[in-house]
């Protein structure tokens, strides 16, 4: 406790120090970045890792070595140059309000974007499910198959979900009111109830009476779920890293912009699985004969 108390007075004492030579130094508001080899470097970890997919997925050889290689380089440079912007934000004080703000357009951007391809998804569902083809049986679900209860995992899952999105908020508003503490209890409980989304998600992959390659219901189902399953998984590892910094006093209550990105990232996770829910699993479940 006592160590912890120091940390944040040094962390106070280096941002304060920085925020003043940058106002006393710099004659604008914006972040010149500092020369980093990082985009060099990640771009070389991308081309192995998808020439390494390629390599791997026609049976090369040594395919799998050159997309572990890929993997490999990619989460060092995710932890090295995320590691960067954090000491420029925490320690360097150059997150101006300006740079803020263009960090908070970005993200609203890639939201947006995030949005887009899940509405590829819904398409491809709806164009199938409207008008379904003589292939499978002209009713949709096809003919002859099973399909999930909507009021089992689904709902309990979508409960778990939605209860998350609330705990996520109570953090940032204990984060805006200076309530540490309650913001780490908040985004522990976040992350205990993605854990267990998580987990029953599996279970029901597991359990699914159809698979990947039957029809394109299963097509749809396992696209839309099984890519919405991924982000939540990512948003998960970012709550976690949130937890870690606010652990370490990284955030203040007005410098937290990682957590709303975040926190953010995390409600569009909640509402794109409402639209799952209502569509795939209790409409698209419904028997049309």
């Amino acid at each position: 406790m006592r160590m912890l108390l120091i940390n944040k007075l040094i962390h106070t004492n280096i941002t304060k120090k920085a925020s003043t030579f940058l106002k006393n130094n710099q004659k604008h508001p914006f972040h010149l970045v500092d020369p980093s080899p990082w985009p060099l470097v990640a771009s070389i970890g991308g081309f192995s890792l998808t020439s390494g997919l390629v390599m791997y997925m026609h049976s090369y050889a040594n395919g799998g070595s050159v997309l572990s290689l890929g993997v490999f380089i990619i989460l060092f440079v995710m932890y090295t140059w995320w590691r960067d912007i954090i000491r420029e934000g925490t320690l360097e004080g150059q997150h101006t309000y300006e740079v803020q703000l263009g960090l908070r357009m970005g993200m609203l951007l890639f939201i947006v974007s995030e949005i887009m391809f899940f509405f590829a998804f819904f398409w491809a569902f709806f164009h199938s499910s409207l008008s379904p083809t003589f292939d499978i049986g002209a009713v949709w679900p096809p003919e002859a198959m099973p399909v999930l209860s909507a009021w089992e995992i689904p709902l309990l899952n979508t409960i778990l979900l939605l209860s998350s999105g609330a705990t996520v908020t109570w953090a940032h508003h204990a984060i805006v009111a200076g309530a540490r503490k309650e913001a780490v209890v908040g985004l522990i409980l976040t992350i205990v109830l993605a854990i267990f989304f998580t987990a029953l998600q599996g279970f029901e992959y597991l359990n699914a009476p159809f698979t990947m390659s039957d029809s394109v219901y299963g097509s749809c189902f396992y696209m839309a779920t099984g890519f919405h399953g991924f982000h939540v998984f990512i948003g998960t590892c970012c709550l976690f890293v949130c937890t870690v910094r606010l652990v370490w006093h990284h955030f203040t209550r007005e410098h937290h912009f990682g957590f709303e990105a975040a926190a953010w990232y995390w409600h569009f996770v909640d509402v794109v699985w409402l639209f799952l829910f209502v569509t795939i699993y209790w409409w698209g479940g419904i028997n049309l004969h």
